[in-house]
């Protein structure tokens, strides 16, 4: 029996459709399927507070309002409040790749549309996990599939709802490079069905629907809701961007050509380089920006790669578990396993592991453990048993 997908296509298309809406108050609300009758009487406490509990967590963050690479951000546009996280700069904008956002005339981003809608996940949209949080549970759904282009402009009321790390980022762009290039996945299409499954050679998992079927799938309509909404954005955007320009004093313009002769060179170099060349252009765009963060993303990733033994074994990248954690094996090398109590920020464990010159080799696996190696295992047990971060430390 087929899975109704929630919430029904008529309730997002009212959401994204220009006057969509306004029909909808005019003539009562779409008529509910039968999932909507099936979800009367469900108990919405625990979910609404932990909806409440995660929105709290956000407003305490207190984003500022900078534009950057990782960024999701919520835009008004048509009367609708979208979604975006916040890719690369494209070239030719002013800054180094940050934006203030308060909207300069020159400046333009690309992303990947976000969205909420967790049941109509196709294998290209990437579902956003607790260790990504705080952000807004409304843009929890990341679209690799669907790439939009905007500006920071004061109509629409720009507002950063949350920030992904280096690595997540990464993980979604190896997503992308999937879709562009139609990769096969041994996935069996099951809409409404999540999967964790890697990508990027396996070196990054994610959790993501599964691919569309053929024929007859829901999804399909889905998407081309979201395809038209991304173009309308990017749409509007560009021109106000042009209208704008159009009256500024402009500067020197940039060599006829010189972009379209870089972008395949930087893409020629990146395949040359193979899988390292992947990996830098996945990681790339956030140089500007994050670059000590980053790097040792990079270098984790890369060090995971000579230790588990390259590209060359045989695997299957396309392994979908339901339901289930994958666990990361101990690094071979490893002295030591550390778990960090519950709240440790990325930057409080950084600097204790820079303290004793350890590197993660491996983790976490379904214990919550990382793999460390250290120069004295003595030493570095007394020190990660004496921090305040460590909740355990033992021998891998």
């Amino acid at each position: 029996m087929p899975i109704e997908l929630w919430p029904p296509l008529s309730v997002i298309q009212s959401h994204l459709e220009p006057g969509e809406q306004e029909a909808a108050n005019a003539t009562g609300h779409a008529t509910p399927g039968p999932a909507a009758a099936d979800a009367e009487g469900i108990d919405l406490g625990l979910p609404l507070a932990e909806l409440a509990r995660r929105r709290q967590v956000l407003a305490a963050r207190n984003f500022n309002a900078r534009w950057a690479p990782g960024r999701i951000v919520s835009v008004v546009h048509e009367g609708h409040l979208l979604g975006v996280l916040l890719d690369k700069k494209l070239p030719g904008g002013s800054g180094n790749g940050t934006s203030s956002g308060t909207g300069s005339s020159t400046e333009r981003w690309q992303g990947f549309m976000a969205a909420s809608e967790a049941d109509w996940a196709s294998a290209y949209d990437v579902l956003l996990e607790p260790s990504d949080e705080p952000f807004e549970p409304l843009f929890g759904l990341v679209q690799a599939w669907n790439q939009v282009s905007l500006a920071p402009l004061p109509q629409q009321v720009a507002r950063v709802q949350g920030e992904i790390s280096a690595t997540r980022l990464a993980a979604i762009r190896a997503v992308h490079d999937e879709y562009v290039n139609s990769t096969p996945l041994a996935i069996a299409p099951e809409p409404g069905r999540i999967a964790l499954r890697s990508v990027g050679g396996g070196h990054f998992s994610v959790l993501s629907g599964t691919p569309l079927a053929r024929e007859d799938d829901e999804r399909v309509q889905y998407q081309q809701l979201y395809r038209n909404a991304a173009a309308r954005l990017s749409a509007a955007t560009s021109s106000s961007t042009s209208t704008i320009n159009s009256t500024a004093s402009k500067a020197p313009a940039t060599p006829p050509g010189a972009l379209a002769q870089a972008r395949p060179a930087a893409a020629g170099g990146a395949e040359r380089g193979g899988l390292l060349g992947r990996l830098r252009r996945w990681f790339g765009a956030d140089a500007w920006v994050r670059p000590a963060l980053a790097m040792l993303a990079l270098v984790v990733v890369v060090q995971n790669l000579a230790l588990f033994g390259g590209t060359d074994g045989v695997r299957d990248d396309d392994e979908v578990r339901f339901r289930a954690v994958p666990v990361e094996p101990a690094g071979a090398s490893a002295d030591l396993g550390v778990v960090w109590k519950p709240g440790v920020s990325v930057q409080d464990s950084i600097g204790l592991l820079r303290s004793i010159d350890a590197d993660v080799v491996a983790g976490p696996d379904d214990r919550n453990t990382w793999y460390l190696r250290v120069p004295d295992v003595k030493e570095s047990t007394a020190a990660l048993s004496a921090s305040p971060l460590v909740a355990s430390v033992g021998p891998p």
